[in-house]
């Protein structure tokens, strides 16, 4: 049997839950779970609760089985709380985390907290999807769990171009390949195809951004003024981050947006040896040592100057 059947016995009732704002591999290992479970699992009633999605991944089997309303105080046998480094970082459904009677968290942040009962975190996995893969039955797993995890590991490998890729990505991606999933389509529709409003905030984040010590670092801010202006919110921020990071000679790449009156949402991109884990950690968020983020208090400048103290020392 799978570490996850294991985990299952004895159990009825199953909560699945992610990190607020989901990403693509927050969504994809949740449905990827979801499905799992009750294609091979019809004895155990499980559910998922999650923030609002994006609407790009709805392609997924049972997108629309996602619960945004997190109101109902029920307990369950079993909580699996998925790319999320810490309690904090689960919103409102850290509640079902506190009543279940058994926890299960599958990861793979550096900076996860080991927060659950069972905790299965591998920090040099590509993904959370490509964690939860090793957990699962390989001969159970559908056309429909395959697209989750495929869909999860391309977000978070930056469609395999990050340095977390590694020759276990590639195989389990050709795995979920090999299980029929229209892959192309995947991509470009989750990936790489933008809105018209998506690519005027990219062209607006581009057009304003500020390099720093001496080129090697590169911020940009939107405010929430100009989200409402546009007609953007969080999810329509996705991209941003990655294109600045591939400016010429920047080792650091800084994105924010407004969530609320001076307050940012701060997305960290390294392309050295810089680990910007260890920056989102000082100032209470998590990530990897290549793509970490937190949420800072402060004017713009406040939040790039404490920023750029950190960044300092590690700069050579």
């Amino acid at each position: 049997m799978s570490i996850l059947d294991t985990i299952l016995e004895d159990v009825k009732t199953v909560v699945i839950i992610g990190h607020i704002r989901p990403d693509g591999d927050c969504v994809g290992s949740c449905l990827a779970a979801y499905n799992y479970l009750t294609e091979n699992h019809p004895e155990v009633e499980a559910v998922v609760h999650l923030e609002e999605p994006p609407v790009k991944f709805d392609y997924l089997v049972n997108f629309d089985r996602i619960i945004t309303d997190f109101s109902e105080d029920r307990e369950y046998d079993l909580c699996i709380c998925l790319d999320s480094g810490d309690v904090q970082r689960l919103g409102e459904g850290a509640k079902f985390l506190k009543t279940a009677g058994k926890s299960l968290c599958v990861d793979h942040h550096i900076t996860n907290s080991r927060y659950a009962k069972e905790n299965i975190v591998h920090d040099k996995a590509s993904s959370t999807c490509e964690v939860l893969y090793s957990l699962l039955d390989e001969n159970k797993v559908s056309k429909a769990v395959a697209e989750c995890i495929f869909t999860g590991i391309i977000h978070d490998t930056g469609v395999f171009k990050y340095d977390t890729t590694s020759p276990k990505t590639m195989e389990v991606a050709g795995k979920m390949m090999a299980k029929g999933i229209d892959f192309p389509k995947i991509i470009d529709d989750s990936f790489f195809r933008k809105t018209y409003v998506q690519n005027q905030i990219l062209g607006r984040a581009l057009l304003e951004s500020i390099t720093f010590h001496d080129g090697r670092c590169i911020f940009s801010a939107i405010s929430k003024r100009d989200m409402e202006f546009y007609g953007v919110d969080s999810a329509d921020m996705d991209g941003v981050i990655d294109q600045l990071r591939v400016t010429e000679g920047v080792e650091c790449a800084i994105f924010m947006y407004e969530t609320s009156w001076r307050e940012y949402k701060v997305s960290l991109r390294s392309t050295t040896d810089l680990d910007v884990s260890k920056i989102a950690v000082y100032f209470g968020g998590g990530g990897h040592k290549k793509a970490a983020g937190c949420t800072m208090t402060g004017s713009v400048h406040d939040v790039v100057n404490n920023l750029s103290d950190q960044i300092v020392k590690q700069l050579k």
